[in-house]
């Protein structure tokens, strides 16, 4: 017995020496979850951290060590926008630094690219879902080989990314916390899209997944599973349940550093701490600081008027810059400061003339280069930086921004002056010279040129432009309506080809470099208004939307393609050349105004939130880059209900 006693204390005196010595200190957890540890709720905190957490580097990032508790809070106008969680919570693969905005291991411990072709990526070992499940390499061939590979879960196959001159990669797992893809050729967008706002996600929990998948579950229970969810069949129930994106399903674990509690429907959507995060500050104190986040739902009209009387402890989203004055007067009742954050998409608002329209007679005129350079000179885009925007914003087109190393002055310029007459040369070169009593163009059928400009109705920022544009327009011979609609009817109406003209932002990212990928330039999405139908038939491999057609449009994918199997940053800086000229001249979208200020409401409590940054979506995630989960309060509160 006294040997046995002995050997104990010296295996655990072992113990406690290895440990220490491959953990500098030891870790500490939110007292809310000390409170379910000593319950025996939880493992303590050492054993839910991964074996390496990532330790964040405060001082370069400029931030303070912060304190545990509070819920922060934000007003959201939908239950749709659960998914912002997904977005502020910028857990990913590997993430943009916000100083830098190089990419760096985040979920990975690390990850290594050889020759753009082939990606090796190294899990955290120990690393947990939320649920306490070990993450590992099976989480990612469950998704590669039983999800993006399963005709019946994926009908078109994996997602566009994962095809690179028509061939997938090959995926191999090397060990528990180890595996590879490899492509023939380089893939540059690959490490971009993992660290995007909506991210790809290459992984699933597997553990929880399996039981809605008929591979690996009892045919009889899983038909009654199929059939208590209402869903058709096992795909369309696999499919409902397993979207890390939308924060729609509170039993679907995640990586998130809070986790969904609440059903999608609520009024109320409620986030509480995941008690495996897998990040830690210089202290050793396991994130996030805040217990919560909790977004209210409130008609969208009103949440400027809410945030101004301090019913929010961080708020952006659903403030647009003519909200700034009335913000910064409301600091005088509440305690919250507003701060304007630079913004980087090529046009804070352009107008996309779709085409792929389905009326011939404007599919037709839309598709003439002649009929879109007039549209664009006949909008007065410093009079709408002066009256909407009080002069602080840039006109032009929707492009590069100044600060970009690819910026060129007539990317931003080319057919962006202001100039009626050339306006009107243009359209009588057309044909359109044959105009009605009231001085409106007359179409090839003969009846007017009326132009309705549809809108996602969220706004009458983009009501008030548009007032702008329709008294300049109307001097060429075209009379513009406005059309508002809920954002899902407004998009799903460009992508019918329905809507004949849109407004809404530019290309997201205005600030690329040789290396940032050019795909939003080209018909590569269906997401893009100005080309959906090509965008969707290059997504689904020609399975739906339209084959592309026109000269430019084709020379576009060209160059994509080009620029996808170019190594160096010179060669691909040249290409990006081509595609900006391109843009430049046949004006597929008429960039308005861009460099627009964001306004940013934030409670005078809330530190870690940067004075000046970049408000942006990808990249950037809005909030995300800055990490919420170092954000904490000064003071120590409870929760607000």
């Amino acid at each position: 017995m006294k040997y046995r006693n002995t050997f104990l204390m010296l295996t655990l005196v072992f113990s406690v020496f290895f440990y220490i010595s491959n953990n500098a200190f030891a870790y500490y957890e939110a007292p809310s979850l000390a409170k379910r540890v000593v319950a025996g709720d939880l493992p303590p905190v050492e054993e839910r951290l991964p074996f390496n957490p990532r330790q964040l580097n405060f001082k370069d990032l400029g931030l303070n060590i912060g304190k545990y508790g509070g819920s922060i809070r934000m007003l959201m106008a939908r239950a749709k926008d659960a998914r912002q969680m997904s977005v502020y919570g910028y857990s990913r693969l590997v993430g943009y630094n916000p100083k830098t905005f190089e990419l760096e291991p985040d979920i990975l411990e690390s990850f290594e690219v050889n020759g753009g072709r082939s990606f090796t990526f190294v899990l955290r070992k120990g690393h947990k879902w939320s649920d306490g499940h070990p993450l590992t390499s099976e989480d990612f061939r469950y998704w590669w080989e039983d999800v993006a590979n399963n005709k019946d879960l994926s009908p078109v196959g994996p997602p566009k990314i994962m095809t690179i001159n028509d061939e997938l990669p090959i995926f191999e797992v090397i060990n528990k916390y180890k595996f590879r893809y490899t492509w023939q050729r380089p893939n540059p967008d690959f490490l971009p899209r993992l660290a995007g706002a909506s991210p790809l996600y290459i992984y699933r929990p597997a553990h929880y997944m399996r039981q809605f998948h008929k591979k690996y579950t009892d045919q009889d229970v899983l038909k009654i599973t199929v059939k208590k969810s209402k869903q058709r069949n096992w795909s369309a129930l696999h499919n409902k349940m397993d979207n890390l994106y939308r924060n729609d399903n509170v039993d679907l674990p995640v990586l998130q550093p809070w986790v969904s509690k609440s059903k999608a429907s609520a009024s109320r959507l409620i986030f509480k701490r995941n008690p495996f995060f897998h990040r830690v500050d210089p202290k050793g104190q396991q994130l996030p600081y805040a217990d919560s986040v909790v977004f209210t739902i409130a008609n969208n009209k009103l949440i400027p008027a809410k945030t101004g009387t301090g019913e929010v402890d961080l708020q952006a989203r659903y403030l647009r810059f003519d909200d700034y004055t009335f913000l910064k007067k409301g600091e005088e009742r509440s305690p919250y400061s507003t701060r304007l954050w630079k913004t980087a998409k090529g046009a804070h608002l352009a107008l996309f003339p779709n085409l792929n329209v389905n009326n011939p007679i404007l599919r037709k005129l839309i598709r003439d280069v002649r009929f879109r350079r007039a549209l664009s000179l006949s909008v007065h885009r410093h009079e709408i930086n002066q009256v909407i925007y009080y002069g602080l914003a840039i006109g032009g087109n929707n492009s590069v921004l100044p600060d970009s190393p690819l910026y060129r002055p007539i990317y931003r310029n080319k057919w962006a002056n202001f100039n009626l007459e050339k306006a009107n040369q243009l359209l009588d070169e057309i044909g359109l010279v044959k105009r009605d009593s009231s001085g409106i163009r007359l179409l090839s059928d003969g009846s007017p040129l009326h132009l309705i400009v549809e809108t996602a109705g969220e706004s009458t920022e983009q009501t008030d432009v548009l007032e702008l544009v329709r008294d300049n327009w109307l001097k060429i011979g075209i009379k513009v309506f406005s059309k508002p609609s809920q954002r899902n009817v407004f998009r799903n109406r460009i992508f019918s080809g329905e809507t004949a003209i849109s407004i809404w932002s530019g290309v997201e990212n205005g600030l690329v470099t040789a290396n940032s990928s050019p795909a939003e330039f080209v018909p590569t999405s269906q997401q893009s208004l100005q080309w959906p139908k090509w965008g969707q038939y290059y997504e689904t491999n020609g399975k739906a939307g339209e084959k592309p057609i026109g000269k430019y449009i084709i020379q576009l994918l060209e160059l994509y393609q080009q620029w996808k199997n170019t190594a160096t940053s010179k060669e691909k800086s040249k290409i990006w050349d081509k595609i900006l000229k391109i843009h430049s001249d046949q004006i597929y979208s008429v960039g308005l105004v861009a460099a627009v200020l964001q306004p940013v409401v934030v409670s005078n409590r809330l530190k870690n939130v940067p004075l000046s940054a970049i408000y942006n979506w990808n990249p950037g995630a809005h909030f995300g880059i800055y990490k919420p989960d170092t954000f904490w309060f000064a003071t120590a509160s409870k929760d607000r209900k």
